[in-house]
């Protein structure tokens, strides 16, 4: 099974970042994510920002991520010259100091790209100040860990920082080594020229010159790595910025011509030119069509068809059309064909979201329940009687008051007898109508439950709950389907994740009265692709007919499978809020071994908002469970 490091991802601020690198890269198929250090890959479309910031509070936390995206997307991408960092690369090999070289070059890279991003985007300042704010306090306090543990490398770097940063002429360092203290006034001209610097070029230059002056004196690389690379795959590309590595335009596959034998090629040497001069675009309204070939073989047919190009035209002008009666006569709006069959095919491709293309539904029906899973059940039910007889109550008298209750004393309907209120009251209310029969509850659910490994220990408990919630809705004849999903971790492939969906019950047979004991069937797996199953049940439920539908997901931690670590969270959260616009109210149920932290507080808000419940243990289930499904009753009433 898949588990990962417990960092909690916040959906809304990554959703956010995603769409900040996206708009502001102006690259549509850019993808954000968590990495150590911050960079930019335009091989695998993707941009990072540092773990660095997890521990930091959230206003920091979330200027730290802006600003990594902001250097990345508007800096790197645009201003960092490829071919100067590739240079200053292959020049770290004649140094002994390669990592300290690396974190020099990237800290004085994005000091020059702040300051050309906040000269372009003024609005950026208030964010890099809190950055700048943050790491100083930060470095200041990394200094004072590496002058005890005699790092010092580590201790010059962040001296470099601080002094770069400093406020004020001079700054002092209390506690500081003499040592590198006198190698920092060796390097304080080369430190001024940072703010100088126009270009990637100049950086480099500078970072070249303090590695000549720090190993006269130091042997021994750095320890503790801060920042990395801006670029990866920086050895890979030919322009001379990554924005003209996006738009560069690959040479002809083939440039050959065809060869013919005029002699034994029949044809008339006739031309029917369709321009000439006295037809000349004058007046700039004319519009003409244009076809181009980018790939194939030259050959010799004549076709003057040629029309002398001007200033005014279109670099291309296309025309579409499709059958069918318009009411509009404009179509300066309307996507160009194949642009819509691109987005059909993408919407078809990846229909269970990005994270989970590979992902395949696999359906397994429960079987036959034995002998010994019908005694468990039975045990079940008693052991739930009474949650279920008190809601029952509550239901059946909340159904009566609505069947009896008074509907007098309205502003329309039957003309009342006690006419009183007329002479009496300012908008007397007079009127009254015919008690009606309250309607049948109008709902159904959906009960997904996690047949993950860490379900061991968990799950018995669990399937009292579920049986509780059968045994209600089938009293009040509500539909429902109850299905156990994982994902077999041991069959995972490239290209291939088989996911299972275990259905105890389905709407169509929720009500039969031998299928309660198919419960016992459940059992801890694999893995969990929550993202997925959530899809997969919205699907179901988007086409039934009731007015209020409800799906309840089970589970007792994030999701945990194969390249679905940190997104599974984000694609979990996404699937919530599809599910959510298509009227279908999603509550995520949390099951605890003890008492619940507030990472997993945090963890089940990301995900599911305010729709989620904590059962600190599972024992507690029914006790919890009755109430929710007293809400959600009286809601489909």
């Amino acid at each position: 099974m898949y588990r990962f490091h417990h960092n909690i991802v916040d959906t809304q601020l990554f959703r956010q970042l995603q769409d900040l690198s996206t708009v502001l890269s102006g690259v549509s198929d850019l993808t954000f994510t968590y990495r150590f250090g911050s960079y930019i890959d335009i091989v695998d479309r993707e941009v990072t920002a540092s773990r660095m910031w997890d521990k930091a509070k959230f206003e920091y936390r979330v200027a730290g991520l802006k600003t990594d995206v902001y250097l990345r997307t508007i800096g790197t991408l645009s201003y960092t010259d490829v071919r100067a960092v590739q240079q200053y690369v292959e020049a770290l090999n004649r140094f002994s100091l390669p990592k300290f070289g690396r974190n020099l070059f990237a800290l004085l890279e994005d000091i020059r790209l702040e300051e050309q991003i906040k000269q372009e985007r003024p609005g950026t300042k208030n964010v890099f100040l809190q950055r700048k704010s943050y790491l100083k306090h930060q470095f200041d306090k990394d200094r004072a860990a590496h002058v005890t543990r005699g790092l010092a490398l580590d201790e010059l770097f962040c001296l470099i920082y601080l002094r770069l940063q400093s406020d004020v002429a001079e700054p002092s360092f209390p506690m500081a080594s003499e040592e590198q203290l006198d190698q920092l006034k060796r390097l304080a001209a080369n430190l001024y020229e940072v703010f100088e610097a126009k270009s990637t070029s100049d950086i480099a230059r500078i970072c070249e010159q303090m590695l000549h002056v720090i190993s006269e004196t130091s042997h021994y690389d750095m320890i503790h790595d801060y920042f990395v690379l801006p670029i990866r795959h920086v050895h890979t590309f030919a322009k001379d910025t990554l924005f003209d590595e996006l738009t560069r335009t690959d040479p002809l596959e083939n440039d050959d011509k065809e060869e013919l034998d005029e002699d034994k090629n029949e044809y008339i040497d006739e031309t029917f030119s369709t321009w000439h001069r006295e037809n000349e675009n004058s007046d700039r309204k004319q519009t003409f069509l244009q076809f181009e070939l980018e790939v194939g073989t030259k050959t010799n047919m004549k076709g003057n068809g040629a029309r002398e190009t001007e200033d005014g035209d279109q670099a291309m002008g296309t025309i579409q059309g499709a059958a069918g009666q318009t009411k509009n006569k404009d179509y300066s709006d309307l996507e160009s064909l194949d642009k819509q069959e691109n987005k059909q095919g993408q919407r078809a491709e990846n229909v269970y979201g990005e994270e989970n293309k590979d992902a395949v539904k696999l359906l397994k029906q429960a079987g036959a329940p034995t002998k010994s899973e019908v005694a468990l059940y039975e045990a079940y039910v008693k052991d739930v009687e009474p949650y279920k007889r008190k809601l029952e109550n509550i239901l059946k008298k909340t159904i009566e008051h609505k069947q009896n209750a008074p509907r007098t004393n309205i502003m329309a309907g039957r003309l009342s007898r006690k006419l009183l209120p007329i002479v009496l009251d300012e908008r007397p209310l007079i009127f009254y109508k015919k008690n009606e029969k309250s309607k049948e509850f109008d709902a159904a659910f959906t009960l997904l439950i996690d047949c993950s490994a860490s379900m061991q220990g968990k799950m018995e408990e669990t399937k009292r709950g579920v049986t509780l919630f059968h045994e209600v809705l089938k009293a009040f004849q509500i539909p429902h389907s109850i299905i156990g999903f994982w994902e077999d971790a041991m069959e995972v492939k490239e290209h291939y994740q088989p996911n299972y969906f275990h259905v105890i019950h389905a709407f169509t047979n929720s009500f039969y009265e031998r299928n309660g004991p198919k419960i016992m069937q459940l059992e801890p797996q694999e893995d969990n692709r929550d993202g997925f199953s959530i899809r997969v049940a919205t699907e179901e439920l988007a086409v039934r007919r009731e007015k209020n539908k409800f799906l309840l997901v089970f589970s007792d931690g994030e999701p945990a499978a194969a390249n679905y670590n940190q997104n599974g969270i984000v694609d979990t959260n996404l699937a919530v809020m599809e599910a959510r616009k298509q009227g279908i109210e999603v509550i995520g149920t949390f099951l605890a071994n003890g008492e619940i932290g507030e990472l997993e507080d945090h963890f089940m808000q990301n995900i599911y908002g305010r729709e989620r419940i904590l059962v600190p243990n599972v024992a507690e289930l029914p006790e919890h469970f009755a109430p929710l499904m007293k809400k959600l009753l009286l809601k489909a009433l």
